[in-house]
Parts: structure tokens; C-alpha cells; sequence
């Protein structure tokens, strides 16, 4: 038989051990190793929801991570420019990151709480919470940044420059009217299929890059090879 769990023992020994399993998974770096036992964490949240206590511990989960992007959005607002795009990165993917472990440890909250009373998912909940407290604060500063290093080779590396636009779209698809030919090129089928008269157009733009990486040293063959590496 399961002992019983009071609200008292859920906020003294419960939620703090989740609480601190959370912060960690929240400021891991990528590839850290956490030691935190996902067993353990796994069966308390379990034992919680047995017991009565999934509206109390959503409710904490949601206040401890919404504290936390109020944080790394105010860290980022402070960031100097050169620095933003790549920090954004960081903060995005972190944040995803994190994501992959903290939903499945909350599953049986998600699957007998979430779902069934909320007719929502922790994760669509989670995500939502990004947009609101970092992206949306920072789309506005974010995006003529994208685009100025859109238009100056080798100012962003194009792997960041595709995990922020692609991150971007899944938050929220409506963005891309702020940039569609910038979304366009991570996001297949964006713009409407090219017309005849645009083609002219999409030549010279295409022309227009290739002196640039020429400019900067790039030669046509270190374009074929670096996209023969790319495609590997």
C-alpha cells in the first residue's frame, strides 16, 4: 500500500527533489552528464499523481520554468549585438534540449492530468512558454540581425543560422511573413511556386551571392566540395 502523501510532504520533500532535477536539466550544457536518477524522479512524480497532487505539481512545474525564461530572456536583452544571434541559439537550443527530458519524466502528470482535464500536452504547454517569455520578446531585435547576417557571409555559421529560423517556424509558423525569403531557404514549400517573370530574378540574386563568396575567397569548387561535405 502506498503511503499516503500530504500536501505538507509533497511541498518539503516531493517538489524539491523534482525542483532541483529540473534546474539541472534547465542549465545543462549539451552533452553534460546530469547525475540526477531518472528512476527516482520518474516514481516521484508517479506517486504524486496517485496521491492527488497533479494540479499543485503542473502548477509548480509551469511558475519554476516560466522563472526561469523571465531569466534568460533578461540575459539576452543584454547581450551586445554581436553576440545576440549566437546566444539566442544557445538559449533556444538548451531550452529544446531540456525539453526532451523533462516531458517524458512528467508523463503520467501529462497523460491523467494534462490531457484528460486540460485537453492539452506538457510539451505544446512547455513550447508555448518559450514563445511567450523569450521569442516573442525578442523576434523584433532578432530578426533585422538574421537578416543583416543573412547578407554578410560568414557572420553566423549557416548551422545556426537554420537551428534559429527552423526553431522560429515551429514556435510560431506566422513568422515567416516578418522574412519570406529568409524562411524560405530552411523551410521547403514557403513562398509560392516561382513565376516565369521572378526567374530572372532569382538568377541575378543567385549571381549576386556567388561574387560575394568569391569576394571572400570562395571559389566555386569550394562550394561543390563544401556541399558534396554538407551532403554526406
Amino acid at each position: 500500500v502506498m503511503n499516503v502523501i500530504t500536501i505538507e510532504d509533497y511541498k518539503s520533500t516531493y517538489w524539491p527533489k523534482l525542483d532541483s532535477a529540473i534546474d539541472q536539466l534547465l542549465t545543462q550544457c549539451p552533452g553534460d552528464y546530469i547525475p540526477i536518477s531518472y528512476e527516482q524522479i520518474y516514481s516521484c512524480v508517479y506517486k504524486c499523481v496517485c496521491q492527488q497532487h497533479s494540479e499543485q505539481m503542473y502548477s509548480d512545474l509551469i511558475k519554476k520554468i516560466t522563472n526561469h525564461l523571465e531569466r534568460v530572456s533578461k540575459e539576452l536583452q543584454a547581450s551586445p549585438p554581436d553576440l545576440y544571434i549566437e546566444r539566442f541559439n544557445v538559449a533556444l537550443g538548451q531550452y529544446m534540449g531540456a525539453l526532451q527530458s523533462i516531458v517524458p519524466l512528467f508523463i503520467y502528470m501529462n497523460k491523467f492530468y494534462i490531457e484528460t482535464k486540460l485537453n492539452r500536452d506538457l510539451k505544446d504547454d512547455l513550447i508555448k512558454l518559450f514563445t511567450e517569455h523569450v521569442a516573442e520578446k525578442h523576434i523584433y531585435n532578432l530578426m533585422p540581425l538574421l537578416l543583416e547576417a543573412q547578407s554578410t557571409p560568414f557572420q553566423i555559421t549557416p548551422s545556426t543560422m537554420a537551428n534559429i529560423v527552423k526553431g522560429l517556424y515551429t514556435l510560431r509558423p506566422e513568422w515567416v511573413q516578418m522574412a519570406p525569403a529568409l524562411f524560405s531557404k530552411f523551410i521547403p514549400n514557403i513562398l509560392p511556386p516561382a513565376v516565369e517573370s521572378e526567374l530572372q530574378e532569382y538568377a541575378a540574386q543567385d549571381q549576386k551571392l556567388q561574387r560575394e563568396l568569391m569576394q571572400n575567397g570562395f571559389t566555386r569548387g569550394d562550394q561543390s566540395r563544401k556541399r558534396a561535405g554538407e551532403e554526406l
